[in-house]
């Protein structure tokens, strides 16, 4: 696996709610604070909600990084449906994050993915010193990323119950 490749992950889970419901609470760009063990603080720096082009920057920390800061401008918008937005550090677009929510018979399917690259991140400086286990070290943030994302529907499910 090479980060080049620009891997990506995705996580779903089926609720028995309205998928308006669901779009409610995946478009509230807090939702990842309730259990992120990274994230620490988000707000809207332009505009107040999920619209193409509005900003929302984050801030993080963890104990192999430090802290750092991004932010986030949502790319691409279907009301109801699928909003994803591009995370900018420092060199660029660091990953592209995403909701999804599905209508179904009884319920919705929700799902969050999200997708590394194509710019250089914090994970390329341990890729850098490291290229040797690159691929352990990708396979190691995206096993955080499932984990949080597996959380973050764990909250969705919660809200709308």
């Amino acid at each position: 696996m090479r980060y080049r490749d620009r891997p990506t992950i995705e996580v779903s889970r089926r609720l028995p709610c309205p998928p308006a419901a669901a779009w409610e609470v995946v478009t509230d760009i807090e939702l990842p604070l309730a259990h992120s063990p990274e994230l620490k603080r988000v707000l809207w720096s332009t505009g107040t909600d999920v619209a193409i082009g509005n900003v929302f920057h984050g801030e993080n920390e963890n104990s192999v990084r430090g802290a750092w800061s991004v932010d986030c401008v949502v790319t691409e918008v279907e009301p109801g449906r699928r909003w994803t937005w591009d995370v900018h550090g420092p060199d660029g677009v660091m990953a592209t994050w995403g909701f999804e929510v599905d209508p179904g018979r009884e319920g919705c399917t929700v799902r969050q993915w999200a997708r590394m690259g194509p710019d250089p991140s914090g994970l390329s400086v341990f890729i850098d010193a490291h290229p040797e286990q690159e691929a352990r070290i990708i396979e190691g943030r995206l096993q955080q990323w499932r984990d949080a994302m597996a959380t973050n529907l764990d909250e969705v499910a919660r809200r709308v119950s």
